[in-house]
Parts: structure tokens; sequence; C-alpha cells
């Protein structure tokens, strides 16, 4: 009797509360997505699914749909226990006696049951982790947004690496950091409110010493490194012009000496602070060095335009200099027209036989389009207008489609001038954003604006090969310009296109 006695409370308490059709939509609704969800993830997990808005519903959708459903239930039995307590015929609680079998046999499939969930939910929770940090969520979710991102991460030396490992990296904090950054960013691209392009710096990036550093040894670094750049002239004949030579990399171990070349910039060896006026990291009128042996030096510019007073300086943020205050493009890299250009053709993929190909097809990348169907139109029709009977003229289109596609992206408005690169000075300030020769201390102590300071010329000119005296060579211009490479910045004529 009592036996008996318990099961009925038990089962009036239980289903007379889910005897409603709020709670019976929802129960079927989560235990159709709990089938389908843990059969997915269970495909998932031995087959991979590229595709990545198929990880969206697996990881994302499903829970949040199954969340839902138990929701209903939830709501349907509270609402049929509030129309019970007003009516006065609120079943009492069940009476559990682990000593009674059938209580016992309901026990054990309720563990079951929640085991089992539990189980397909730790397991989903981590595969959602890791889709959430996969290359293919970061990349391509947001099409439009991160085409041009995810475009050049491919085309870069840091391919095989995921977005996570320098966006991100090790621990915890960062991984929430990170997160919560994010639901910003998933607001502005459903209500259109970001920027195009979108903006860089990126303020809040992880320090380099916690991300690049754990692949990048420093105190490995040493010594000079072989550099060659193959230029094409934009004349007539795209006629060669080489230019070959060591960059003086330096860095190395402090323990073992002073360091020089350009890694004597690295935090840890010399600390380097500097005050940047504009979003971009431009135009730098302050810097303060404090070297090895500690000895502090405060520059600043004699250029009117830029310069700043010590109350302004003190009023700026002032950044510690790291590995992308240079390197600042490591991975999305968005090439110039002519940095494109002068690899096609070095390479066989443009015929340096088509007159002024470099001219024309650099003015044709250059051109001013809404979208990227336009552009690519517009290459073809004036290469064929240029060189309709040129043996080349097909790989040539096809080369130059291949450049605009994987670096111009106008409806993002994308292009390698809105991201200028700081390695190097050719078409944006670059080194000389310090190294101008105007930056001086108090004591008369100037930046100095040395060419040998960073590179020695090995070789240079339409030959490639020469021979070298111990002391370099002085940098020799393609044209004639009466010399004032050495008084304007190199970007104020080059732009990276014709």
């Amino acid at each position: 009797m009592n036996g008996g006695g318990i099961r009925m409370k038990q089962k009036s308490q239980f289903s007379i509360l889910m005897r409603n059709w709020i709670s019976t939509v929802g129960l079927f609704l989560a235990t159709c997505t709990f089938v389908t969800g843990t059969f997915l993830v269970i495909v998932d997990s031995h087959r991979h699914f590229s595709n990545p808005y198929i990880g969206i519903l697996i990881y994302m959708v499903v829970p949040a749909l199954l969340a839902g459903s138990l929701f209903l239930v939830v709501v349907g039995m509270l609402r049929s226990r509030r129309i019970m307590k007003r009516t006065g015929s609120i079943p009492p609680l069940p009476v559990i006696d682990l000593g009674n079998r059938a209580t016992m046999r309901k026990m054990l499939l309720l563990w079951v049951v929640l085991s089992i969930f539990l189980l397909v939910s730790a397991v989903a929770t981590y595969r959602t982790y890791h889709f959430t940090e996969s290359v293919e969520f970061c990349g391509e979710v947001c099409h439009e947004v991160m085409q041009p991102e995810y475009t050049a991460f491919k085309n870069s030396p840091h391919a095989n690496v995921t977005c996570a490992k320098c966006h991100i990296g090790p621990g915890a904090d960062w991984f929430v950091k990170a997160k919560l950054s994010g639901l910003y960013q998933v607001y502005s691209v459903l209500f259109d409110k970001y920027h195009r392009p979108i903006e860089t710096p990126v303020h809040n990036l992880r320090p380099a010493k916690q991300t690049c550093q754990t692949c990048h040894w420093p105190q490995k670094f040493f010594g000079a490194v072989l550099q060659t750049w193959n230029y094409s002239l934009a004349d007539e004949e795209n006629s060669p012009w080489n230019l070959k030579m060591l960059m003086h990399i330096g860095g190395g171990n402090p323990e073992h000496g002073k360091l020089n070349g350009i890694h004597w910039h690295m935090e840890g060896v010399n600390s380097i602070d500097y005050v940047a006026t504009d979003e971009k990291r431009l135009v730098i009128p302050w810097v303060r060095t404090v070297d090895q042996d500690g000895h502090e030096t405060i520059y600043r510019t004699e250029e009117e335009s830029e310069a700043i007073t010590d109350a302004e300086a003190a009023s700026h943020p002032k950044r510690r200099m790291d590995c992308i205050d240079c390197h600042n493009r490591p991975t999305h890299q968005f090439k110039s027209p002519n940095e494109c250009l002068d690899l096609a053709i070095f390479d066989g993929s443009i015929a340096r036989s088509m007159p002024e190909i470099k001219y024309k097809a650099g003015e044709l990348l250059a051109g001013d389009y809404a979208t990227k169907d336009e552009a690519l139109a517009a290459i073809e029709q004036g290469l064929r207008d240029d060189y309709g009977d040129h043996a080349g003229l097909e790989a040539a289109i096809q080369s130059v489609k291949t450049i605009y596609s994987n670096n111009m992206f106008p409806e993002m408005k994308v292009r390698w001038d809105q991201y200028p690169d700081h390695i190097g000075h050719k078409i944006t300030p670059g080194c000389f954003r310090c190294h101008d020769g105007k930056h001086v201390s108090d004591s008369g102590k100037r930046i100095r604006k040395d060419c040998t300071i960073c590179h020695t010329i090995l070789s240079q000119g339409p030959q490639s090969g020469a021979t070298l005296t111990a002391d370099g060579l002085e940098f020799q211009h393609p044209e004639d310009i009466d010399g004032e490479w050495k008084e304007e910045r190199c970007d104020t004529c080059h732009t990276g296109s014709p």
C-alpha cells in the first residue's frame, strides 16, 4: 500500500504539472534537439565539418534551442503550479523511498539520463570552445567584414598559425577578455556599426611579449640577413633594377655584451617609450630611451608642424615599443600594386616584353572602383585594349586579377594605403617616424638618419652581382633626382602605385 501510495504521489507530482501544452511542446522540442545535436557532435568529432555555418548550427544554434525548449518546460510547469495553487489542488512533493524498487528504478533511469546529458554537454562545450577559436570561425562567419583580413592571412607567412594564437594567446583571462570584446563585434556586424575599413591599430591587442615571443626567441636574434629586391621600372621596357643588401638585424643576449642593429629596439634590451599624436602612430614627436646602462634620453622633434610641448607630451598616453611597432603587419598584409607587379614580372607571371605593363597594370590596380566585380572587369578590358594581340595577354590578365583579389577590397574600402606597413620606409614613413634626423635631445644628440645603421648595400642597378667593397655602396636612385633622396622621405614620391 505504502509503495503504491508513493508511486501515485510521484506520478501526480510530475505528470500533473506536465499536463499542459507549453511543457509538452518544450519537452518534444528538447528531445528532438538533444538527439539531433548529439548526432551532429559525434559526426563532427569524427569527420570535421569545414563549413563554419554548420559549426554555428551545432555549437550555437542547437544549444540555444535546447535551452529554450527546457525553458518552455519549466514555464509550463510553473504556470500549471500557479493555476493549481489558485484552485487549492496543488499536489504534494514526492516522498522518495530508496527502499522501494520502483523508486530505485526511476532514480537509476534519471541518473542515466542526466549522466548522458552531462557527458554530451561536456563534449559539446569542449568542441564549442575549439570551434570559436578556429580560423574558419574567425575568418568565414562574418564573411563580408573579415574577408580582407582572412584573405591576407591565408597568403601570409603566418598562414599556419591560428588567429587565437596572436589575438588571444594562452590563459583564461585573455580568453574571457576576447569573448567579451567579441560581443560588441557581433553587435557591430548585426547592426552594421563597423568601420570600413576596420580601424587599426588594435588597441586592446595582447602585448607581443606574450604572443610573438613565444615562437620568435629574441635572445637568438643576431648578425645580418641577406635581402634581395627585384624591381621593374615603370618605363617602356619594364627595365629590371636589382638591389641586394645586408640587413643588420643585430639583437642577441644582453648578458653577452652591448647590442646593436635593428633589434637594439627590443623591449628587455633597451626601453623605448614614445608619444604618437595620430591614430595610426605615424607622427611621433616625442621619444624616450633608456639604454642597457640605465641612461635616459628624451628626443623631441624639430618639425614645427609636429612638435608638442613637454606638458602636451605628459598629457598624452605613452606606448612602450615592442615588436608590432615595426612588424605591425605580420599577417594581414595588403601589398601595393608596385610590389605585387615587381614579383609577377620577375617570376614570369607577367611578360616583361609587354610595353609599359608595370605602369599600365599599376594604374588599373590603383583605380577607384565601387565593387570587386567592377574592378576585375575594368582590369580585363583595360589590358585587352592595350595588349590585344600580345602572346602574354591572358596570363597577364589572370595575374593582375589575382593581385587585385588578394589585396584590394573596395566594398570594405581596404587597400595597401589604408594600412601602412612600418617595416622599411619606401611607401610609408616607417623607420623615418623617428629616424628622420630631426629628433634631438637637450644635449644635442640626434636620432640618426643614416642608411648604414640598418643595412649595407651589396649590389644595385640593372644587373645584380656587383663586387663589393668592405664598406658597401652608397644608395643609387634609379632615376637622377639630384640627390633629393638624401633630404626627402621616400614616401614623399613613392606611394605604392604609378
